[in-house]
């Protein structure tokens, strides 16, 4: 059973900037394509960016493009988020899973507020 552990999130003024981690337990880290997948109060989770296996990635809307870069390390079987010029509707909760069907078990993903 895969684990994953997301970290970095937090309170961040608009404009502001984080970076997202998300450390993937198991060997075959590398064969995946993972993704970022966020959900914000009352909403349902969605897909924001994914990563191929060798490093190609897509961006699911337009309103994170130039903002948002995934990125990551098989080395470390960690993927990021580079989140920059945040915006107060891109708080919700951010969890990695794998692309396109996540493993069962979710991490518990990790918390981006956006506000003055």
């Amino acid at each position: 059973q895969v684990q994953l552990v997301e970290s970095g999130g937090g309170l961040v003024q608009p404009g502001g900037s984080l970076r997202l981690s998300c450390v993937a337990s198991g060997s075959s880290f590398s064969d995946y394509t993972m993704a970022w997948y966020r959900q914000a109060p009352g909403k349902q989770r969605e897909l924001v960016a994914r990563v191929t296996s060798g490093g190609t990635t897509n961006y699911l809307w337009d309103s994170v493009k130039g903002r948002f870069t995934i990125s990551r390390d098989n080395a470390k079987n960690t993927v990021y988020l580079q989140m920059n010029n945040l915006k107060p509707e891109d708080t919700a909760v951010y969890y990695c899973n794998r692309y396109p069907l996540p493993f069962t078990g979710w991490g518990q993903g990790t918390q981006v507020t956006v506000s003055s």
